[in-house]
């Protein structure tokens, strides 16, 4: 009897510990206010960074594929610079295409409208679905209901940490076809923790068009630099996949 008492005890902890790692019940709105405040307190404290970007492009119908790498600087006001370090495959994709996402993301940034693009109450409803795990911590799972048909807006999924209110993934495809020529797309965006700031790390969409079929485009995110911070150690890049 003494040794099954004493067997329970680490079930026991582990259920506890399991606990300890379920976020504690809160409405959508307070889950969805906090998101916004700590976003908003984060966004003032960022002086800036620099990272570096891998762009892949595949078009397996029309063997098409493509790369490129960047440099990118972001100032605290969130404007955006790139530089392109090096490119591989198919000439025409990497002008028609992945230079043409990069010039459209940095003349985003110089608009006065961004905050049309923010997933904020004033552009999104919300509903939480639950808990679950993202970046191996927990977090609220919400549904992205926009208020519009932007195609800068997301329908779909995500993911907000328990304990910064951070996004940490987002799923979904865009509230508004951006082409007749595309039938569907569906987005996929990670996050990861670099100092107090949660920045990209992985993004990777996929097209399905009228014409060419499936087209897939990943962009990978890393050594990322700080500014006005003690820099941080940058993060180990993927290694290059040779197009063909």
């Amino acid at each position: 009897m003494l040794l099954n008492r004493w067997g329970v005890l680490p079930a026991l902890l582990a259920l506890g510990l399991a606990a300890q790692d379920t976020p504690r019940r809160l409405a959508v709105e307070e889950i969805v206010g906090r998101m916004v405040r700590a976003d908003d307190g984060r966004a003032a404290a960022m002086g800036g960074y620099t990272g570096t970007r891998r762009y892949r492009f595949e078009n397996k119908r029309a063997n098409k594929r493509a790369e490129i790498v960047v440099r990118l600087t972001c100032t605290r006001a969130g404007v955006k610079t790139f530089q392109v370090v090096s490119g591989s495959g198919s000439a025409f994709v990497r002008s028609h295409v992945l230079r043409k996402m990069i010039e459209v993301e940095a003349e985003s940034s110089r608009r006065s409208d961004r905050e049309q693009s923010r997933i904020l109450p004033k552009n999104y409803d919300f509903r939480l679905i639950g808990t679950a795990t993202s970046e191996g911590r927990p977090a609220y799972l919400l549904d992205l209901i926009p208020k519009t048909k932007n195609k800068f807006l997301i329908r779909g999924r995500v993911w907000v940490d328990a304990e910064d209110y951070a996004i940490t993934r987002i799923e979904g495809s865009p509230a508004k076809n951006p082409s007749f020529w595309i039938k569907s797309v569906k987005i996929v965006q990670r996050y990861g923790k670099t100092g107090p700031f949660w920045l990209p790390v992985l993004n990777s969409s996929s097209a399905e068009a009228r014409i060419f079929s499936t087209t897939d485009v990943t962009i990978e995110y890393f050594d990322y630099v700080l500014a006005n911070r003690t820099p941080v150690r940058p993060s180990t890049a993927p290694p290059a996949a040779r197009p063909k």
